[in-house]
């Protein structure tokens, strides 16, 4: 088994237990209203900064900064963590993932999470991850479905961050079991 603090590593990627210098890439891509659009309110460096220490509360489930293997760039963040609290979701595990806007429609975002999905099984006896997103977040419900999850429209909710009248607040969550044998 992986030692969750052991850093995943695709083709192209490294998946590994955020760095200082992970800090100003992140705080930029939450910075940036297009990657936050249907995500939530972009953040400010201490914003950012809260952000940065829940996702350290998620490192033993595997979840990591993502960074480009050939340039050592950090590109944004991906993996797994304990579902929502207040939510259908809660003690669930979840993956999530975000990357910066220069590095959409390469095939990052996939190539992470299928990694990290890997990675769950491989390290954890869940029988099943989920994911969700805002009902009209299209791209990240289109990779939701190439990474081999199901839509679970009986599990959608309105997530409590979000104001009442916020068109993120509809939930959606799409669900992968365990494959057999693993």
């Amino acid at each position: 088994m992986t030692a969750p603090s052991l850093p995943i590593e695709t083709e192209r990627l490294v998946l590994r237990t955020p760095q200082p210098q992970d800090r100003a890439p992140l705080h930029a891509m939450w910075a940036d209203p297009i990657v936050m659009a249907d995500l939530g309110p972009v953040k400010n460096a201490a914003e950012s900064d809260m952000a940065l220490a829940r996702h350290a509360s998620y490192a033993p489930l595997g979840f990591r900064a993502v960074v480009l293997r050939a340039e050592q760039a950090t590109i944004g963040f991906c993996g797994l963590k304990p579902g929502a609290p207040d939510t259908p979701i809660e003690g669930m595990l979840e993956i999530g993932w975000m990357l910066a806007l220069p590095y959409w429609g390469a095939g990052y975002a996939r190539e992470a999470a299928a990694a990290a999905i890997a990675w769950g099984w491989e390290n954890r006896d869940d029988n099943a991850i989920v994911a969700i997103t805002a009902t009209d977040n299209a791209k990240s419900r289109l990779l939701m479905e190439r990474l081999g999850m199901s839509y679970e429209p009986a599990v959608d909710f309105d997530h409590p961050l979000f104001a009442a009248d916020d068109p993120r607040r509809h939930t959606v969550t799409y669900r992968i079991a365990r494959p057999a044998g693993l």
